[in-house]
């Protein structure tokens, strides 16, 4: 009994996140009110707050829950089977130009959009911001020193200084795709990535 309880706790949690993620990824934090994620979720009032003291809390919770998706199916990507290193590090920069585009991310672009909001607004999440990039940053740092030792991937310098480097050029990327609305702050950052790794063509 206390299994299923359990269970349906940990869902109407996460059905909770899953809409507040959604939402935001399109709004911002600050515009979007409480209400408008509890009646996305089918969610009443009181049941927030038993899952989350505040908005800030959920806001520190939400970001958790994206880093942890987020870092699993970075994980995904850079353990693929049949591939280089050098060809999964260039998959995962073509999945965030398809998925992070400026009309449309489906959530996938919480950090980008969030990030410079968030900082200013909670100390929580900036730290939770700061330890899920950092997450991302490691896994990168990991593949691209794989890549040199299999030599698909060539470097100048350490690679967790060009994991850093692309990683806040990808960021950029993102944000200047939302002012200019065209993926052309992608394409530039693809070649980068491309003179940065140099990957086999």
């Amino acid at each position: 009994m206390n299994t299923v309880r359990t269970t349906e706790t940990n869902d109407v949690r996460e059905n909770i996140l899953a809409h507040g993620q959604r939402i935001m990824a399109g709004k911002g934090f600050s515009a979007v009110g409480i209400n408008e994620i509890l009646v996305a979720a089918g969610v009443p009032k009181g049941s927030f707050y038993h899952y989350f003291g505040s908005k800030d809390a959920f806001g520190e919770a939400l970001l958790e829950s994206y880093f942890e998706d987020y870092w699993a199916e970075l994980d995904a990507t850079l353990s693929a089977p049949g591939l280089t290193m050098a060809q999964r590090l260039m998959n995962y920069w073509k999945n965030w130009q398809d998925t992070q585009l400026f009309y449309d991310c489906q959530g996938k672009c919480l950090a980008v959009k969030l990030g410079a909001e968030v900082a200013d607004l909670s100390e929580a999440m900036r730290l939770t911001l700061q330890r899920g990039t950092a997450g991302i940053i490691d896994r990168l740092a990991g593949a691209i020193e794989a890549g040199v030792a299999e030599g698909s991937v060539s470097i100048e310098g350490a690679p967790h200084d060009a994991a850093q480097s692309l990683y806040q050029l990808w960021l950029g990327a993102s944000v200047m795709v939302k002012i200019v609305r065209t993926p052309q702050p992608f394409e530039m950052a693809m070649a980068t990535t491309r003179q940065v790794l140099h990957p086999p063509s």
